[in-house]
């Protein structure tokens, strides 16, 4: 069994980010009752144990994990300038994503989450 991840380990990977790269505030502040924890080595933030999104800095951007097609078909024109994989959207420090389209990420997952959805 894994021994459970501390806030200690989060917060010191998120040190190493950028200011603009660290997500989990704006996250919180939409959610702020979800759980953080370290899933596949970076930071995810879940919600009654489902991962909601994950993320991750890297050397020349930072990446979002756990966005549908359907989300990125719906915000084309918002994402436009961003880079992408399959599975993931990439930012960087001086090209950061508006808050507003964090908070629309957040509630789009939330409504995935839903018993139903």
């Amino acid at each position: 069994m894994a021994a459970p991840v501390t806030k200690s380990a989060i917060d010191a990977y998120l040190a190493k980010l950028p200011a603009p790269q660290r997500l989990i505030d704006q996250i919180k502040r939409v959610v702020p009752d979800a759980q953080e924890t370290m899933s596949y080595g970076m930071p995810t933030i879940k919600v009654d144990g489902k991962s909601l999104l994950l993320f991750a800095g890297w050397k020349a951007h930072c990446s979002i994990y756990g966005l549908t097609d359907a989300f990125i078909a719906e915000h084309a024109d918002e994402l436009e300038g961003y880079d992408r994989t399959k599975g993931s959207l990439h930012f960087t420090p001086e090209a950061p994503f508006p808050e507003e389209l964090v908070e629309k990420m957040v509630r789009s997952r939330l409504a995935e989450l839903e018993p139903g959805a």
